[in-house]
């Protein structure tokens, strides 16, 4: 997949992005939302710190922005499509209390 980072970078209005399957009849894919949560982690974003089952706080390098990777379907593989939310740094400290500061 080409990717014009760009385009994926986090813009400054962004505030929660949320991945989904893609329903093809014969096989389940993920969106294009998906895909750029995926790059963000693997690009861009710095890891925090690790919470509860696959949650995870991330800083954006560029303007310091904390943000959560999370999962809401537990039951599903690998957690289902994930969500990555904006959090102010007084929330991370609560759900990451190892965190000192963000």
């Amino acid at each position: 997949m080409v990717v014009d980072a760009e385009e994926w970078e986090l813009k400054p209005e962004d505030r929660e992005l949320r991945g989904f399957w893609i329903d093809l009849g014969s096989r389940m894919e993920k969106d294009g939302a998906w895909a750029r949560i995926e790059w963000l982690i693997a690009e861009r974003l710095e890891l925090v710190a690790r919470g509860e089952g696959k949650n995870a706080l991330y800083r954006d390098p560029r303007d310091g922005r904390l943000w959560e990777l999370a999962h809401d379907h537990a039951a599903l593989k690998d957690g289902g499509p994930p969500r990555l939310s904006l959090l102010d740094a007084e929330s991370a400290a609560q759900r990451y209390n190892q965190l000192e500061n963000p």
